[in-house]
């Protein structure tokens, strides 16, 4: 029996519902293991079905084993109906933080007799505890983004644009066995390291530069996120102390990790130190969040989380200084929460600044 769908069911009751429907990509592969791209699921106390095209068939037989495959055509609301009224659901789940207004309108008026329940973050809630084969397929994602890094280090010269050196690094994790970059690189250089999400673009890299690089793979679905920092030659006194102070700032948030703790207080470990040197205002995002088969989801690291860390939980601590019309630096690790604190998966050392 697969035990995602075990613990989705312990969770009905507490949602006051008796079935669920799944329309969230990341929530389907992982409560079913379906990678394509159009399907629904419907999960009661009793069955799990799939419901998918012709193009998705075969597919879903292999992939989902735990699932009953109905192939629909223009009939998809009549199939989910059939299969609610066969369960004796009558009070059904959707995820309300997915389902867009006019999807809710076509189920309500399609499913007569059926009392549609907004439910946020029923299956999001079971993601955040990865198992060990979660935890494999992430382990193997920071592995590439780690070798890759180690390859473009030995690329990057000034005068190569932020595009040539996203799409080296992309290519070089293409070539590990990554199946997706996990998002649009983040390679923000001189200046541009000021924007804590400035991807690439054609601007040059010039010596005396710091650049900050913000990227990740996807293997096997599964994501992994990284930012590391560099000098294009011999770095000043400056960027030697902002860095310094984001290093140790990840470094007293990572400390802070351990089972029972609230998010919200590894956040205030970081952004403690980096207002105590007067940069509190520079540092104006999360210290980290959850990774898996999303590149953002629970938990929270964050001021405003409510979440509280668990053994299982994969997170990202990533403080940062960003200074206008100067630049910034983040560091980020791919770090599990153990049952006797934490484990960091990222490799690529970050113990001082790295001068190319």
């Amino acid at each position: 029996m697969n035990d995602k769908l075990i613990r989705l069911r312990a969770a009905f009751t507490q949602h006051n519902i008796d079935a669920l429907i799944v329309s969230r990509p990341e929530n389907r592969r992982y409560l079913s293991g379906f990678t394509g791209t159009t399907a629904n699921l419907m999960i009661d106390n009793q069955n799990a079905y799939i419901y998918t095209d012709f193009r998705y068939i075969e597919q879903a037989k292999e992939q989902c084993p735990d699932f009953k495959v109905i192939q629909i055509g223009n009939d998809y609301y009549q199939k989910l109906l059939q299969s609610l009224q066969q369960a004796g659901a009558t009070r059904v789940g959707f995820e309300t933080d997915f389902v867009t207004y006019e999807s809710y309108a076509k189920l309500a008026a399609k499913l007569a007799g059926i009392n549609l329940i907004a439910v946020k973050s029923i299956t999001e809630d079971l993601r955040m505890i990865k198992d060990q084969s979660e935890l494999q397929l992430i382990e193997r994602a920071v592995e590439i983004a780690d070798q890759g890094w180690a390859q473009l280090t030995q690329q990057v010269k000034p005068g190569m644009t932020e595009e040539q050196v996203s799409l080296e690094l992309e290519f070089a994790m293409r070539r590990l066995g990554a199946e997706n970059r996990a998002f649009d690189f983040i390679v923000a250089s001189g200046p541009r390291g000021a924007l804590p999400h400035g991807v690439a673009t054609d601007k040059t890299l010039q010596p005396g530069e710091m650049v900050t690089i913000d990227f990740g793979a996807v293997y096997q679905g599964y994501y992994s996120d990284i930012t590391r920092n560099f000098v294009l030659g011999q770095p000043n006194q400056k960027q030697l102390d902002i860095y310094n102070i984001v290093l140790e700032a990840q470094l007293t948030a990572l400390d802070a990790v351990k089972p029972g703790v609230p998010a919200s207080v590894v956040d205030l470990a970081a952004r403690n130190v980096i207002e105590h040197y007067g940069y509190g205002e520079y540092f104006g995002h999360g210290t980290g969040h959850g990774i898996g088969l999303a590149i953002h989801e629970g938990p929270r690291v964050s001021f405003q989380s409510e979440e509280i860390l668990q053994p299982g939980m994969m997170i990202t601590i990533e403080p940062g200084i960003y200074l206008p019309g100067w630049g910034g630096v983040r560091i980020e690790d791919s770090v599990l929460v153990t049952e006797n604190g934490y484990r960091i998966l990222t490799q690529t050392p970050k113990d001082h600044l790295l001068i190319i």
